[in-house]
C-alpha cells in the first residue's frame, strides 16, 4: 500500500475515488446510521461505508482535500429538524461543529436547513451517499453539492 502525503489517512480508497471524480455541482451526503443510505442509492448515488467514522471528523478530513462551492449561498446543509424534535427540545450542538469545520476550510455562510423528504430527494441525485457511524440525530450530516455539506449532511463541489 502507498501512503500519499497530505491525504488525510482515514479517508478510504473508495471515498478518495470518488471525491476526485466529483465535478462542478456535484453532491455528497455525510449521513448517520439511521439514514436510508442503501434506498437512496438505489435511486443512483454511488454507496460508500464509513461506518467506524463519525461525521465531524470525516467531514474535516474531506475538506482537507474537497473545495466548496462559492456560488451558492451555502455549501453546506442538514437536515432540518422536525416539529416533534422541537416539541421535546431536541438540541444540535453539532451543528456547531460542522460550522466550525466549514469555517476553518473558508466557509463564512451559515448551514441551510433542508426539509426532511426534500432533504431525501435531494439526496437521491448527489454523486456518493457516505454511511457514517455518527449514531445521534444531532451529529448527522446531510446534503449538498460537491463543495457543500449536511446532518445526513451534504457538500458540493466548486
Amino acid at each position: 500500500m502507498v501512503v500519499l502525503k497530505g491525504v488525510p489517512a482515514l479517508l478510504s480508497p473508495e471515498l478518495l475515488f470518488a471525491l476526485a471524480r466529483m465535478g462542478h455541482g456535484d453532491e455528497i451526503v455525510l449521513a448517520d446510521v439511521n439514514f436510508p443510505t442503501s434506498s437512496i442509492c438505489r435511486c443512483g448515488p454511488e454507496e460508500i461505508r464509513a461506518d467506524g467514522l463519525g461525521i465531524p471528523q470525516l467531514l474535516e478530513a474531506v475538506l482537507k482535500l474537497l473545495p466548496l462551492d462559492t456560488y451558492v449561498e451555502s455549501p453546506a446543509a442538514v437536515m432540518e429538524l422536525e416539529p416533534s424534535d422541537w416539541e421535546r427540545g431536541l438540541q444540535t450542538p453539532v451543528w456547531r461543529s460542522y460550522e466550525s469545520i466549514l469555517f476553518m476550510a473558508g466557509c463564512t455562510s451559515t448551514l441551510a436547513k433542508i426539509e426532511r423528504f426534500e432533504f431525501y430527494e435531494r439526496a437521491k441525485k448527489a454523486f456518493a451517499v457516505v454511511a457514517t457511524g455518527s449514531a445521534s440525530q444531532d451529529e448527522a450530516c446531510r446534503s449538498t453539492p460537491p463543495g457543500s455539506l449536511g446532518p445526513a449532511g451534504g457538500l458540493r463541489k466548486l
